[in-house]
């Protein structure tokens, strides 16, 4: 972007955050030449019911593309009559002399406006998925590699007991799983259009135009446009659909949060066992330069938690559609539509990236588990001493008394003694307890790495799937 162009305030959307792919999906061009499509094909089904001639339809068909949109022009045009897509029919019908004059016949603005709102958001929820499958692809080699890497695992952000980094990677992988079913889900089932309905959603204004034709004409048009018709509708398609994909965003973003929230705690210096990639001349901060600072999965913190704010204002929307309709959803949903999906879109950017190139820290993951490990082994000692008759309860307050002990070195930076804590006491000495056969942690991390294995290969079916699909045809469709 030019110097110049920064003179105004502009969205971060509009160049900093999101894909240039997604940001042209929601772009003024596109929608306009969503809307252009389909007055295509209104008049071409009316054409087909002798409501409009051959020479207009060509007309209308040659101006209905890309290059004929002139948002300036329409731009003008609304400022003197104030109704965005009355002022582009009236600079698509100015262009098209011939066929200009029936353009929109029998049809509200919603049947335009909506059908391409669900044409952008279909588009765009392909766009996500195909990113999410991306990203489980990196977990999945991630989880295979790591499935026997053990781990400290951490509860109330306080050592707990071991786990593999393949299972925590499985974790992840899981929800992600999760969120495609579930945008799938919205695809087949509830990205639905309006249709072409009219008003008020009675077909009355095509009903006069087609009489008993009116269903054929809308099912034509709809299928032309690959894109399912509710039964029945208001003015608009029902804005519990938008509250309804807003869930599914936000379970996504709900999904990118707590990977980003992990691995800043695990980025930081106690943990040290992740790091982000990080380029050669990054800066960490202007003022301490030794700093490295988790950047990346702070900004799908940050944007994600923006994703999620949006949901309350969607089910505002469908909640407070007044009767056939009211126009207070409009101004927020030119919002929150495209800026979901494009925050959204970085995020999942951002998560390849670190996937493909983060740093595990063998060292920190080892050190964690020589200082808080011990603990967890204690577990394990009272169940098989239990299982030999002694008293559960005598046991575990000897072992939480040396614990209290232990920690106190720990804080004092000092090698976790525990076990020669236990070695020391004089009741837990004299239960002859193996002690050095207690620490090959891979024995405390139950069916861990083969359930690990297990979700990658779910994942890799469901991987398949996608590699199928995107053989079979150069774009995904639902």
């Amino acid at each position: 972007m030019t110097g110049s162009e920064f003179d105004n305030y502009k969205s971060p959307f509009s160049w900093r955050y999101g894909s240039d792919e997604m940001r042209s999906m929601f772009s003024e061009k596109t929608r306009r030449t969503k809307w252009r499509k389909i007055w295509y094909e209104i008049a071409s089904s009316q054409y087909k019911h002798g409501l409009i001639s051959k020479a207009e339809l060509n007309d209308i068909k040659k101006y209905s593309t890309a290059k004929h949109v002139d948002i300036k022009r329409s731009l003008e045009t609304e400022k003197k009559i104030r109704h965005d897509l009355m002022s582009e029919i009236k600079t698509f019908s100015d262009q098209a002399k011939v066929g200009g004059g029936k353009i929109h016949l029998g049809a509200t603005s919603m049947d335009i406006v909506d059908n391409a709102d669900i044409l952008v958001i279909r588009e765009a929820l392909i766009i996500i998925l195909e990113k999410i499958v991306t990203c489980l692809d990196a977990l999945s080699k991630k989880i295979k590699t790591h499935h026997k890497t053990v781990c400290m695992g951490w509860t109330h952000i306080q050592a707990a007991e071991p786990t593999t980094l393949g299972y925590r990677f499985s974790l992840y992988a899981q929800d992600l799983l999760l969120d495609i079913k579930n945008i799938e889900f919205i695809l087949d089932n509830i990205v639905l259009g309006k249709g072409i309905k009219g008003a008020v959603g009675t077909s009355a204004s095509y009903k006069r135009l087609l009489g008993k034709n009116t269903r054929n004409f809308e099912n034509d048009v709809m299928k032309n446009l690959d894109v399912k018709a509710f039964v029945v509708s208001s003015q608009t398609y029902p804005r519990k659909v938008d509250f309804l994909i807003l869930s599914a965003l936000s379970s996504l973003a709900q999904s990118l949060h707590k990977f980003s929230l992990d691995f800043r705690i695990l980025q930081s210096p106690p943990f040290g066992e992740f790091k982000e990639p990080r380029k050669k001349l990054q800066v960490g901060s202007s003022a301490m330069p030794f700093k490295r600072n988790p950047i990346m999965t702070e900004r799908v913190s940050s944007l994600t938690r923006y994703v999620s704010s949006f949901l309350n204002v969607a089910s505002s929307n469908a909640s407070n559609s007044i009767l056939e309709r009211t126009l207070d959803d409009s101004a927020n949903r030119r919002l929150f539509l495209p800026e979901s999906f494009l925050a959204l879109d970085e995020c999942l950017m951002i998560y390849s990236e670190i996937l493909s190139g983060m740093e595990i820290s063998d060292v920190n993951i080892k050190k964690n588990l020589e200082t808080y490990g011990p603990f967890a082994l204690l577990e394990p000692i009272m169940m098989d001493l239990s299982k030999k008759g002694k008293n559960r309860q005598t046991l575990h307050e000897e072992f939480r008394k040396i614990s209290l002990q232990a920690w106190d070195d720990i804080e004092l930076g000092k090698p976790n003694p525990l076990f020669t804590l236990i070695s020391k006491n004089k009741y837990l000495s004299e239960l002859d307890l193996d002690l050095k056969n207690l620490f090959n942690y891979s024995n405390y991390v139950g069916t861990a790495p083969e359930r690990s294995l297990l979700l990658q290969k779910n994942i890799n079916s469901v991987l398949k799937k996608y590699k199928t699909k995107s053989k079979s045809s150069s774009k995904s469709t639902y």
